[in-house]
Parts: C-alpha cells; structure tokens; sequence
C-alpha cells in the first residue's frame, strides 16, 4: 500500500507541560513504531488545553515548542507523521460546532471520562462550557482527517465511543457514509501511576518523571518512588501489588528474566528496596540518556522545530478542508 491508502492514525497531547514516562509507555513508544505501517497524525491540543487554562495561556503557548522537542527526542519522524496544530486548523472548530448539533448536554455529562476529569479539577457545577462539550471536539480531531485508529488509554474509551455516535448520526442524517468510525488503540501495559503510588503520572500532581530530566532529576525521583509499605527490614517478605517501582521495572526493564528473579527474592524476602531502585535507577538512566541528548540537540534550533509544526500543520489543514467541506455540503451550506 501507498502512504495514501494506509489506515489512518490521530493521536496526540494536550501542550500542558513536558511530556513524562507515563506517555512514553501510554502512547510515544508506539507511535514510534506507528509510523511506518500506518498514515500518522499526531496533534498538539493547544485549542482544548484551553478549556482548563484560560487563566494562563501563555503555560499552552510554551509547552507547544516544549511537546514538540519530546517527539522528535523519543524518535517521531516528521517526514513520515504529521505533527500539527490544533488550534492553527479552524476547520476543526467548525467542524466541532456542527456537532455540538448531535449530541445533548445530559449526554455530555454522562460520558465517564468527563464526569472523571470535572471531579479530578473540583469543577463541580462551575463547569467552563468548553471542557463539557470536549467530547464533541475530540470527534471533530478524529474525523477530520478520517483516523481508523485512535491510541488512548483506556479511561478515554467514552470518548471514542461517543465519536462514533457522532459519526453514525451524521452519516443518517447526510443518508451516506461520509465520516468515518475510529477503534481505539489500548496500551496493554495502561497508566503509569505516579512515583507516589497514589494516582497516575500528572503534571498537575507533581508526582512524573519528565522524559528530558536530568540525571540528578531522575536520582531524586526515585528515591521518591513508592515501594511497599510493609517491608520495613531486607529480610521482611515484600509485595509486588501497587509496589511503584517494580511497576515501573515491569514496564521499561529490558532484562525481564532477570526481573522475574528478582521479584522472587523480593517476594521470599532477602532483598531491599535501595536494591530495587537502584536497577530502576539504571534502566531510567540508560533509557533516558540518548532522549535527553536528542533533545537538547533539536532544542538548539527552534525555529527548525517551529517549521517543521508548521509545514505539518499545513498540510494536515488540507485534509481537515476537504472533510469539512464534505460535511457543509451534507448539510447543505455549500452555496458558492
């Protein structure tokens, strides 16, 4: 197949802060490897970030240059994915204003995702008109550039759910397939939880490890991470359930025998957590080393960065057009 007729990816992050392990694991890795099997766009989510940052709109507007260097660092290509803008595509918002047309706010408000994130931010019922409808702005993101797949977490199943109900309420309505359906994309391994083992791995909650930390960044972290309460003495039997660093172990250790035994005498009893943190330390170290390098290396020249967002902006901006367009007709607001 052509790079024109492969299945089409949209993936993306919201520029809130750097980017951090629990996305590495989430999503960078495999959108690493996405990119030469499927047709990848990856966005930055400036417009939604918004919803919740209105109050500090130059945080998004920084974090833009700061998001884009972690994708080239970790290995995103921009000849062969798309990186754009959200917010330098007013097709999107347009295409997000007709949807709001399909869907109700009691809707809205039932999809899990959102109930999650209003409670996570205290919103209550003081909730900012742009964070309820994001449901209807993501569908936008996905059909615009007509995405089969969509990689997410599995807290953001609803969301894709309820593009998919966008979709085929259009496409009733239009009495023809225009838009297309997206399956999302499940990471086997799911969220990191933070180093302080009480929620997942947020910039909000201080609790990450950034993919362009320090070697010193990367020590004190780990020194933080959370182990098992319980084994207090080497010799104490120790456990592995919500024990953070041997999570972490789990996910980026290359050694995975050497893993296994290691958890055996830590389960027996015999081994300390100083042990355990330090192989995390070393695997954290070697792993993040040459992304560090890669990205202090791109970091020198930002205007290249800020050409390469915008000459794929560009041309993600013609395929939004051409589906907006499809749908105005569909609608009949075509009249030039």
């Amino acid at each position: 197949m052509t790079r024109a007729t492969l299945p089409i990816i949209l993936t993306g992050d919201r520029p809130t802060g750097p980017l951090h392990l629990g996305h590495f694991v989430g999503s960078l890795r495999n959108r690493v490897a996405y990119q030469h099997d499927y047709r990848q766009f990856i966005m930055l989510a400036d417009a939604q970030a918004l919803t919740d940052n209105m109050e500090d709109t130059g945080k998004v507007h920084r974090n833009v240059l700061e998001v884009a260097l972690d994708y080239l660092a970790v290995g995103i290509d921009p000849a062969i994915s798309t990186i754009l803008i959200q917010s330098q595509i007013p097709e999107l918002a347009e295409l997000t204003f007709y949807y709001l047309n399909l869907v109700t706010v009691a809707r809205l408000e039932r999809n899990p995702t959102v109930k999650e994130e209003i409670r996570l931010r205290g919103f209550e019922r003081d909730i900012p008109a742009g964070f309820l409808t994001y449901p209807a702005s993501q569908a936008a993101d996905i059909t615009a550039f007509k995405a089969t797949l969509v990689p997410v977490g599995d807290d953001q199943v609803p969301m894709i759910e309820q593009t998919n109900e966008i979709v085929r309420k259009f496409n009733r309505l239009a009495q023809r397939e225009i838009l297309v359906e997206a399956k999302a994309l499940v990471p086997a391994l799911g969220r990191l939880p933070g180093i302080d083992g009480k929620a997942k791995m947020s910039k909000s909650l201080g609790n990450t490890i950034n993919l362009g930390a320090s070697a010193d960044e990367i020590r004190a972290a780990v020194k933080q991470v959370y182990t098992d309460p319980l084994h207090l003495r080497v010799d104490d039997p120790g456990h592995l359930e919500g024990n953070v660093a041997f999570i972490y172990l789990d996910a980026f250790d290359p050694d995975q025998e050497g893993l296994a035994g290691l958890k055996e005498r830590y389960v027996r009893g015999g081994v300390g957590d100083s042990l355990v943190k330090k192989r995390l330390e070393g695997v954290l170290q070697e792993m993040l080393a040459p992304v560090r390098a890669r990205r202090e290396a791109f970091a020198q020249d930002p205007g290249a960065v800020m050409q390469m967002l915008k000459d794929g902006t560009f041309k993600a901006r013609d395929v939004a057009a051409r589906t907006a367009d499809e749908v105005r007709a569909a609608l009949g607001l075509r009249y030039f």
